[in-house]
This record gives C-alpha cells, structure tokens and sequence, in this order.
C-alpha cells in the first residue's frame, strides 16, 4: 500500500480551502503551501489537520514543485484550493492504494462549476488532468500559465473526477483574464512569438465561434455564451498586453 501526500496550493482562500482539504481524507499526509494570505487559509488549513507551509510566490509550477519536495512521501496527490476530489475519485484513490501501482501517473477528469451551472461542454469537460502521481518519475512544467504535471511512464485515467469552482460572478471571470492574460503576455514575449495583423483580427472570433458552436457551448446555456465571449476576450487583451510589454521593452 503506497502511502500518498496530497498537496495544496493556496492564497487568500479561506472560502473554498476547508472542502478542498476535507475531500483529501484519504491521503496519509496534507500540504498547503500558502503565499502569504491574509483571510485566515493559514489558520482554517492547519485546524483541519495540513501542516502549512509559507513561502513568497514564486509562479504556479514552481510553488507545486516545491509543495511537491516538501511532501514525506513519493507518492503525491495535488490539488487547487478551489477544487475538491469528488467521492468516486475518493474511492478510486482508496483501492489505488491497496495495490501496487502500475503507472508513473493517474489523471481524472475535471468538471467546472461556473455562475452556478456545471460545465458539460465549451471545450471545458472532460477536462483531464494528471494529479496523482510519483514524484521521483514527474514534476510539474510550465513557466507562466496552464501548469501541467508530466511523468516519464505511462498515465492511467482513474475514475471519478475533481470539481472545479471556478467564478461565481461575471466580474471575478474578469479580474481572473486581466492576471492570466498578462502572464500569457509575457510569456509570447519570452518565447519570440509573433502575431500579425491577420492572425490578431481573426483569432478572436474564431475563438468565439469554435467554443459556442463548435464545442457545443451553446448546450451550456446562458454560462456557456459568456465562456465563448470571455474565451475571445483573453485573446484580445493577451495580444494588446503583448503590444504594451514590447513598448515597455
């Protein structure tokens, strides 16, 4: 039976850290690794039992690879303050661990909760993510933005899946494209990238229209036509950001 660290990283989410680390029971061991928050996670996380860890804000792969290193054990559990491991998932892990385990990675699918609706469609289920994994055969990768654990060995999809609570209102999907975008920004720069006048008018709409129609967006209702348009929204304000950061130099 392998023993297993769940990991957790956090700041200011006192709202949603005590049902992330609650469906997390069946690890040996919780880590939240906290960049300074000032709602009280520290106190809500440690009352349930997570030894917390402080450390400034390094990026969103390097913080989990640091939760990750701080863990007693190889094997490892992670987990977004604002996520939870639904019950099958629970129960999935629970037999993972009375068996020898067969791959260096397992992924679950993930279902967003968005403006009160759960997302079916929009390109945003089943969304799989690989969380549980051995640390010593995978790490986390990705300098800026859309972080993802890779292993060296063979992945396997257990069932169940992770519940994401993504924004539960119109103006905090916002302030959440104005962060991202800027590091998406950032990133183009790093990485040379380019993006002419074409590909800056078209993108967008076509954005727009693949998420909607396409990925069937409009089967998510009202929640679904505001993840198309805020979905073309990130590439606009990504692209103009890109413009301001070559200004800047």
């Amino acid at each position: 039976m392998p023993p297993l660290s769940a990991t957790v990283i956090a700041r200011n989410e006192a709202a949603n850290i005590a049902r992330a680390i609650r469906s997390l029971s069946v690890a040996d061991e919780i880590i939240v690794v906290d960049a300074g928050s000032t709602d009280g996670t520290q106190a809500i996380a440690a009352g349930l039992g997570a030894r917390v860890i402080e450390r400034a804000w390094p990026g969103f792969a390097a913080q989990k690879n640091f939760a990750s290193s701080q863990a007693r054990y190889d094997w490892v559990l992670s987990l977004d303050a604002d996520e939870e491991v639904d019950a099958v998932a629970q129960d999935s892990v629970r037999r993972w661990k009375g068996s020898e385990p067969r791959a260096a990675g397992y992924r679950f699918a993930r279902r967003a909760r968005y403006l009160g609706r759960w997302i079916l469609h929009s390109g945003w289920y089943p969304d799989y993510k690989l969380r549980l994994f051995d640390r010593r055969r995978g790490r986390w990768q990705g300098s800026y933005v859309h972080e993802s654990a890779c292993v060296n060995g063979p992945v396997e999809t257990l069932p169940g899946e992770i519940l994401h609570y993504t924004c539960d209102s119109l103006d905090e999907h916002k302030e959440r494209v104005e962060f991202y975008t800027e590091l998406a920004a950032r990133e183009m720069l790093d990485r040379r990238e380019t993006a002419g006048v074409l590909r800056r008018a078209f993108i967008p709409p076509w954005t727009f229209l693949n998420t909607y129609f396409f990925r069937l967006g409009i089967l998510d209702g009202h929640q679904g036509f505001l993840i198309a348009w805020m979905a073309a929204r990130y590439v606009r304000r990504k692209y103009a950001k890109w413009d301001r950061l070559k200004v800047e130099g």
